[in-house]
């Protein structure tokens, strides 16, 4: 199938599975455009308050999401010969890929600037509020830099969980899981105890994003009724940004890891696990394509052995696609509350983004509700940059879409790698894709 339709089934797909989502967008643009010639307060301020509760709501799953993710993840890796072998390996290939898709979410993000075009929409008691708590924050970090590290350990996890102090937290729990993963089969109940959270967690992100609808609509409205359509002016280069930077992950980043680390050619990979990439587009969750990822691997050459281990994992902390979506996002924020990004904040971003999109779950949203953990990092919460993440919401579904495809590619190149690397890939049906047959399991 040729390239350019391979693309309009996505489209086409994505649209078909989100058809609320899009909705929702396009009724708020209306509504939007209609309260923004004609004054209702009230019905402004009830937009307003819908808008809060779906992002308060998102902000409210982050801690028992990433807690109960970050320890289903490393404990499923657990103490066995399988780590030894090629885990430590698949660590450092997705750490390589993950860091290169945040320095060229920076990179393209300080350029292109786009957060400079929704500066003006931004009142100026929220950028100074904004301005002045990430100044004190950061003059405290880097005022001594080894106290700042030294912060990362909890003193007491208690405290950092009651207040909601992200770094301290996960690194508690990474402590946490690595000691569960060694004891062994003593494990068992704490674990099974936060495969429960998991999963109620996820059923509690169901039912938030079953709100999305209503909660993009509110957020669409009330921005549009505020700022007038020229706010999709102002978030066109922040979407641009974003498709340059997903564009280089698939067409340079990737490439050049599989010539570096393998002998797979990418051309063939692309071929081979289409399908999944079109689901992924088509249904922005990562978990929901994973059999499918899978199926895609092993029909067409790569073992049992590596797709069972690297791929299931992959969806669950490799999430680079992700991680450059919060680079850019956090970035575009400060650059419309006026925040100055120094070195050093730079840095920080990065860094937090890395572990953020690595606690994200591979479901529809989970981009930003994450991206608490990176603001919470510079002193700052979702709360005070509500007219901001508006913008953010405005567009979220088509970004998580195009963060999910590559979230999903990244997670076979490094599959395909790996395979590569242990003499688990079977070349001849690998590259032969007429013997290739169309999977819809």
């Amino acid at each position: 199938m040729k390239l350019h339709m391979q693309i309009l089934i996505a489209l086409g797909l994505g649209i078909k599975r989100n058809w609320h989502i899009f909705s929702g967008i396009i009724l708020g643009i209306f509504v939007g455009v209609f309260l923004h010639h004609h004054s209702f307060p009230a019905v402004s301020e009830l937009l307003t308050f819908i808008g809060q509760i779906f992002i308060r709501l998102i902000q409210m799953v982050v801690i028992p999401l990433v807690v109960s993710a970050i320890i289903i993840g490393i404990t499923s890796i657990g103490d066995n010969r399988q780590l030894g072998k090629f885990g430590k390996k698949m660590v450092l290939y997705y750490g390589i890929i993950t860091t290169l898709a945040v320095t060229a979410g920076a990179v393209l993000a300080l350029l292109m600037k786009p957060g400079q075009g929704a500066a003006h929409y931004i009142t100026e008691n929220a950028a100074d509020e904004v301005q002045a708590s990430v100044a004190t924050a950061m003059a405290q970090q880097q005022g001594n830099v080894l106290n700042m590290f030294l912060d990362f350990l909890p003193s007491n996890p208690f405290h950092s969980f009651a207040t909601g102090n992200m770094v301290p937290i996960i690194v508690f729990v990474v402590i946490l899981a690595i000691a569960l993963a060694k004891v062994g089969d003593v494990n068992r109940p704490i674990v099974a105890f936060f495969e429960s959270v998991f999963a109620a967690t996820m059923k509690i992100t169901d039912w938030i994003m079953f709100l999305a609808a209503p909660g993009v609509f509110a957020l669409t409205a009330s921005a549009v009724s505020h700022f007038g359509t020229d706010i999709f002016h102002s978030i066109s280069k922040y979407l641009l940004v974003l498709t340059i930077g997903f564009l280089i992950q698939l067409f340079a980043v990737y490439p050049l890891f599989l010539k570096f680390f393998s002998k797979v050619n990418c051309a063939t990979l692309y071929s081979a696990i289409a399908e999944a990439m079109m689901v992924a587009f088509g249904t922005a969750s990562s978990s929901a394509t994973l059999p499918l990822t899978i199926a895609c691997c092993e029909k067409r050459g790569i073992s049992h052995k590596i797709s069972s281990f690297v791929l299931p994992l992959g969806a669950t902390l490799n999430m680079d696609g992700t991680a450059l979506l919060q680079t850019v996002a956090v970035i575009f924020l400060a650059q419309a509350y006026g925040v100055a990004l120094t070195p050093f904040l730079i840095i920080q971003i990065c860094l937090l983004a890395i572990i953020a999109s690595s606690t994200c779950a591979g479901i529809p949203g989970a981009g930003l509700i994450t991206i608490a953990l990176i603001l919470n990092g510079m002193g700052l919460s979702p709360e005070q940059l509500v007219a901001g993440f508006a913008f953010l919401f405005t567009i979220e579904r088509i970004t998580d879409m195009m963060r999910t495809l590559v979230n999903v590619t990244s997670d076979t190149v490094v599959a395909a790698a790996i395979a590569d690397n242990e003499n688990e890939i079977n070349y001849d049906l690998f590259n032969n894709p007429a013997a290739y047959e169309e999977i819809t399991a």
